[in-house]
């Protein structure tokens, strides 16, 4: 049986779709995760059973550089340790800078590496050590930042989704409502100006049209200012932080307004949720920006940039989408026909399929 390390870290982002990816290969071969102590706090260590190795983020404070190159070195040899240790076969790697020294310890001792990337534009990492994979996994042939000479390493498949998507995605009918169920994702590092921004939105929004808010809270110190401004304006509301499971907070939703990583816009089509994508201005390479354009130009969603949020447009342009919600129903539409082939087993089987390949 292949032996199989899956390294993550960092953010949600990689995180989520590594533990995807472990749940494809547990049952076929023998599979092992590693994450750096960022991402530990999106893992549930009972059911994933997950091992440390934390890279240091080397250019974060230019006056550590000296100790964080030696830390690196230091985690390059624990790298080895670790893959020599349990005889790894392949490491796939989930990107970010967390995932060098596992990369490096991988070329030195000769083991294959498969690279995820799950954006529409080809991380920093990945971009690396692409040279050196055997395959990358994408969603997408048209990645932005693509050398041209390595694109018959492009492993196309559909977007990784959690298993329990897929049971939501039959039952996630509309129930009978007499409010509009709005969702507000900021992802897995929140998003402060979706507290202020959009809590101020719905409740302008709810003058005209009673809503009930789903709201991801960034700041935890902002969470009782949201809720009593919404109980003051007499909005039913649920407000949550981040949650690993936060497909359960996505049960009959009308409309979401949502950063734009690449999991969390996978799960809203495949839950055929219409979207206003406001992309994160600062993600790394404008990659959120990209996810969210690939989505608006299959006329699955609608785009808004964040310096392009006028507060009295939105408000204009939901309302419009509330009174008349024809454009929401052709949203839903199209991400049934996009989103019809994307099932468990036809994942689980491209997925087994690469690994017996390589």
């Amino acid at each position: 049986m292949k032996k199989i390390l899956i390294s993550t870290g960092g953010t949600g982002g990689h995180v989520m779709p590594a533990l995807t990816l472990y749940n494809h290969y547990k049952d076929s071969f023998e599979t092992y995760i590693t994450s750096d102590k960022r991402g530990l706090k999106f893992i549930n260590t009972d059911k994933y059973p997950c091992n440390i190795i934390d890279t240091p983020q080397i250019l974060k404070n230019k006056f550590m550089l000296p100790i964080n190159l030696i830390l690196l070195i230091f985690t390059i040899f624990s790298s080895l340790f670790f893959l020599k240790k349990f005889k790894i076969d392949l490491l796939i790697s989930t990107g970010g800078y967390m995932s060098l020294p596992l990369c490096l310890a991988a070329k030195i001792m000769n083991i294959k590496i498969i690279l995820f990337e799950p954006n529409m534009v080809l991380g920093n990492s990945n971009k690396l050590f692409l040279k050196y994979a055997c395959k990358i996994i994408c969603y997408s042939t048209d990645l932005k930042n693509f050398p041209e000479i390595f694109k018959d390493k492009i492993y196309l498949i559909n977007s990784l989704l959690r298993k329990k998507i897929y049971s939501k995605i039959n039952n996630n009918q509309k129930k009978e409502y007499d409010k509009f169920k709005i969702l507000i994702i900021g992802g897995s590092q929140g998003a402060k100006f979706f507290d202020k921004k959009i809590s101020n939105l719905i409740i302008g929004i709810n003058k005209k049209i009673r809503i009930f808010a789903i709201h991801q809270v960034a700041d935890q110190k902002n969470f009782a200012e949201i809720k009593n401004n919404y109980d003051q304006n007499n909005i039913d509301n649920f407000l949550f932080e981040f949650d690993s499971e936060i497909y359960d907070k996505f049960d009959n939703i009308d409309l979401a307004i949502t950063r734009s990583g690449a999991s969390t816009l996978s799960e809203l089509v495949a839950l055929r949720i219409p979207f206003i994508a406001v992309p994160f201005p600062k993600s790394k390479d404008n990659h959120q920006y990209f996810n969210a354009k690939h989505f608006e130009d299959k006329n699955l969603c609608w785009l808004i940039n964040q310096n392009e949020f006028e507060s009295d447009e939105i408000e204009k342009f939901i309302n419009s989408l509330l009174n008349n919600k024809k454009e929401i129903l052709l949203k839903k539409e199209n991400m049934s026909k996009f989103s019809y082939q994307n099932t468990w087993n036809n994942v689980n089987q491209k997925l087994i399929n690469l690994i017996n390949e390589n």
